[in-house]
């Protein structure tokens, strides 16, 4: 497995936590009041596993439903609060975390050192609430994560939706030329590689406004209506510039360009590899033809089946455009009716595309 996958399988689980943990939950009202407060505590989810009961002394059991106020209540005490896996019950109050104190840790304060050793033993979330910072610290396996003011976050997002926008500006401007050139059949490798490295831009920026979403919890409405809005169907445009361009297997393709860094995403050559393509720079300048996806899926009502048969049996957009519908009359679920209409209707795609209509 590579270490980008495992990085995200972490931080797959890491957000999933966060989730629990957001403005607006139970958990996160409860962690909002002790803050407030001017508290600290320790508190592990997890507490009905093996792993956790066993590095955890002392206390008194108190299985209950979780809230806002007797969590808030049980920090008033000491020891941790251990949770259940799912965070929805307390299960112990008051309890002595005893982790292996052989386990590194770069942490100074007792209850962040225990907090970050209890994790990396038992791979459970532990949150250290720092009564003199202010601040909470989750803890998971190998992973440290400070949690941001709402304020923080408000402001982050924000400043990702302006780069979002722009993005996505440039990248509509960048579909409109390759609908053109796509037309006129004088599409080069380099026109390809430019919208799949804005695409997949777009796609990453999402991702981190969606952290930022995660985090604010019920906060974040307005964040997360305008990020569909800017967004709109990118996701499926970029996967259908991949299907009709790469070489090999379009879904192998889609994965490996997941796979690589930011700034690998940037340089030709790889996404020039991934497609298919080599890796020399002369390559940049040949011509390539669409296999026809992305344009017949902006006919109205045609299935994604019949438009995987057209390309089948056509092989491109070229010949797609030349055929003669007694042709297309030949393909499978293409009868004269949707012969007809995907003619008319990849007349007035091509006029748009000539017009500099998206």
């Amino acid at each position: 497995m590579s270490n980008n996958k495992r990085g995200r399988r972490k931080e797959e689980k890491l957000w999933k936590f966060l989730k629990l943990i957001a403005p607006g939950t139970p958990l996160g009202q409860g962690l909002k009041i002790i803050l407030q407060a001017d508290r600290g505590g320790l508190i592990v989810a997890g507490g009905n596993t093996e792993k956790v009961l066993s590095v955890a002394e002392g206390g008194f059991k108190v299985n209950c439903y979780l809230t806002p106020a007797s969590l808030a209540e049980l920090a008033k005490m000491d020891g941790a609060i251990v949770l259940s896996k799912d965070t929805k019950r307390i299960l112990y109050a008051n309890t002595q975390l005893v982790p292996d104190y052989l386990i590194s840790t770069t942490e100074r304060g007792t209850r962040h050192r225990a907090a970050e050793r209890m994790a990396k033993q038992t791979n459970c979330p532990v949150i250290a609430i720092s009564q003199s910072r202010r601040v909470i610290t989750l803890y998971q396996g190998k992973t440290k994560y400070v949690l941001k003011s709402i304020l923080e976050l408000m402001s982050e997002a924000n400043q990702a939706l302006q780069t979002l926008e722009r993005y996505r500006a440039a990248f509509n401007e960048i579909l409109i030329g390759l609908e053109l050139l796509e037309f006129q059949d004088e599409v080069r490798l380099i026109d390809v590689i430019k919208a799949i490295q804005r695409g997949e831009m777009i796609k990453r920026i999402k991702e981190e406004v969606e952290r930022d979403i995660v985090e604010l919890g019920e906060e974040a409405r307005l964040i997360e209506m305008q990020v569909k809005e800017i967004v709109g169907n990118t996701s499926n445009e970029s996967e259908q510039i991949i299907q009709d361009y790469v070489k090999g297997n379009y879904k192998t393709a889609f994965l490996e360009l997941e796979e690589i860094s930011t700034e690998k995403l940037l340089e030709t050559p790889d996404i020039m590899h991934i497609l298919g393509y080599g890796t020399d720079a002369e390559n940049l300048d040949l011509s390539v033809s669409p296999r026809g996806y992305r344009i017949l899926s902006k006919i109205p009502h045609l299935p994604q089946g019949v438009v995987k048969n057209v390309v089948s049996a056509l092989g491109n957009l070229p010949n797609i455009m030349n055929s003669t519908v007694l042709e297309l009359t030949k393909i499978k679920e293409v009868g004269e009716r949707r012969a007809n209409s995907i003619k008319r209707e990849l007349e007035q795609l091509k006029d748009k595309a000539f017009l500099g209509k998206p």
